[in-house]
């Protein structure tokens, strides 16, 4: 690998980091290294490896929207709760560092969810509905960014002449 392919994999494993810890817009990291691959191999390769990249990368977004999206609607979570356990989850993250977006969203889901509904083990079932969603979402994303990652280090090892 050459100096610069070594920096497009860093640039992607931060992309790896940003799914794990949402900060960085992950997914969308990974898929720029892809493209910045692309724009430098300037090879028919680079722009076909960008290409599936670009269409599993579509793909992991449908998926995300669709199977976590969709139990949660099935369980009766509202988007506006879940917008709301994102809010509490900024809030805390900016009170307590790095803690409070993993404290901010179940606090802020349970929160919501007890005052709608007026049954602390509906709450519990909400937040419980909605932490499982967010789990199964960050699952997606991170194969996804594997996905794509194997694709860029097969095509630059294996397929790119040295």
């Amino acid at each position: 690998m050459s100096p610069v392919e070594i920096l497009i994999l860093v640039l992607m494993l931060i992309g790896v980091v940003g799914i794990v810890i949402p900060v960085l817009p992950g997914l969308v990291i990974v898929l720029a290294g892809s493209l910045a691959w692309a724009l430098k191999e300037q090879t028919t390769l680079a722009w076909v490896v960008f290409g599936l990249s670009a269409l599993v990368y579509l793909l992991g977004v449908a998926l995300q929207w669709a199977i976590p999206g969709q139990r949660m609607k099935r369980a009766g979570v509202r988007t506006s709760t879940l917008v709301i356990g994102v809010l509490c989850a900024l809030v805390l993250g900016v009170l307590i560092p790095v803690v409070g977006l993993f404290i901010g969203f179940p606090l802020g889901i349970f929160l919501i969810s007890l005052v709608r509904t007026r049954d602390r083990r509906e709450a519990v079932r909400a937040t419980k509905h909605a932490l499982r969603a967010v789990g199964l979402n960050i699952l997606i994303e991170l194969a996804t960014a594997f996905a794509l990652i194997a694709m860029f280090v097969v095509s630059a090892l294996v397929l790119t002449p040295a």
